[in-house]
């Protein structure tokens, strides 16, 4: 290409990329429907703000150019615009990473007659606690961990809990008003972390919804006007991929509760989190998590959806406007984008 022409595609080029990240921009400022902002492959996305102000993002991810075992970061000013960090943790580089091998070249071998799976981390989040960056995860062989960075930078270096961790599903990390953290993993189990992180502090106590179990992954935790609100992600048809993706809640004056029935936090939101953006407001991570291609918002509210796995985000991440609220001493959770907000026809649990 002659330098002309390079020169005049860049300025185009650019002109394009400058245009898509301001329709971003306005769509995040309003706060009204859901923005989808990456189109590479993941699940389970999580998002938190770090010590310089700026947002950061984990994800699982499969068939990247360093193997599935990598914990892949995302950095950003404005949640538009993403750049790609790198795999500041791999489990190749954790203590106890023979124990995962092992653990998973059992697995294979019993899946007779079926391609051997590689290691795969899934449900990363990352946290920074006190001066520190926090990564925990699970994994196809049902083992975790718990790193722990030596410095604030997520290149720092670690030390990582390793077998001292175990297997903990969809870990995630609550921390309470007086700086207590706790692990909230297996949807719903929670088990105090010691204050220098080092371990765990006592014995995992279950939490579950008055009137059934909550789901069966994708748990956490977020604290509201001193109520706790658990979340946590099951299958609209109580079916394993078969209807919709969903995230519930219920809520507790006390971290061990009892926790009061199981409410309806969003459709299509499964594994999601909530976080709050620079403003204060609430937005949930989504994700393509189906059988079928996404399906057209309108065509979801009328179509049956409960003989496979349906959803309407597009592969990559998608962050979905949330409105949470107290209302005569009941908190109230739900979308504000209403593609999102109410249960579908094949949802099994009454709302």
């Amino acid at each position: 290409m002659k330098k002309g022409l390079l020169i005049s595609f860049l300025v185009v080029f650019g002109t394009i990329v400058n245009a898509q990240h301001k329709g971003l921009l306005k769509e995040i400022k309003k706060h009204q429907k859901a923005v989808h902002l990456l189109d590479d492959w993941m699940r389970d996305p999580y998002i938190t703000i770090g010590p310089d102000n700026k947002y950061y993002l984990t994800a699982t991810q499969q068939k990247n150019e360093t193997g599935d075992e990598g914990m892949p970061a995302w950095r950003s000013n404005d949640l538009a615009s993403w750049e790609f960090l790198g795999f500041p943790y791999r489990i190749s580089e954790a203590s106890n990473a023979q124990q995962f091998r092992q653990r998973l070249d059992k697995r294979n071998a019993e899946r007779v007659g079926q391609e051997p799976q590689p290691l795969r981390m899934w449900a990363p989040e990352l946290y920074f606690l006190d001066g520190r960056w926090v990564f925990i995860h699970t994994s196809n062989t049902g083992l975790g961990n718990f790193v722990v960075t030596k410095g604030k930078g997520l290149n720092s270096g670690f030390t990582d809990w390793g077998t001292g961790f175990g297997r903990h599903h969809d870990p995630s990390i609550f921390t309470d008003d007086d700086g207590s953290h706790y692990l909230v993993a297996k949807c719903t189990e929670i088990i105090k972390i010691k204050a220098d992180l080092s371990g765990f502090d006592g014995e995992p106590t279950r939490l579950d919804p008055e009137n059934r179990k909550m789901g069966h992954e994708g748990a956490f935790i977020i604290k509201f006007k001193g109520k706790y609100v658990l979340f946590g992600t099951g299958w609209s048809t109580d079916k394993m991929r078969h209807g919709t993706y969903n995230l519930y809640y219920a809520t507790a004056d006390k971290i061990e509760g009892p926790y009061g029935p199981r409410k309806f936090a969003g459709r299509f939101l499964g594994h999601g989190t909530l976080f709050k953006d620079k403003k204060g407001r609430w937005w949930c991570t989504a994700f393509y998590n189906a059988n079928e291609p996404a399906l057209d918002p309108g065509d979801a509210r009328t179509k049956d959806l409960s003989q496979t796995a349906y959803t309407i985000n597009k592969q990559g991440l998608t962050l979905v406007p949330m409105e949470i609220k107290m209302k005569d001493g009941e908190i109230l959770v739900y979308p504000k984008d209403e593609d999102y907000r109410y249960p579908g026809k094949e949802e099994v649990q009454q709302f």
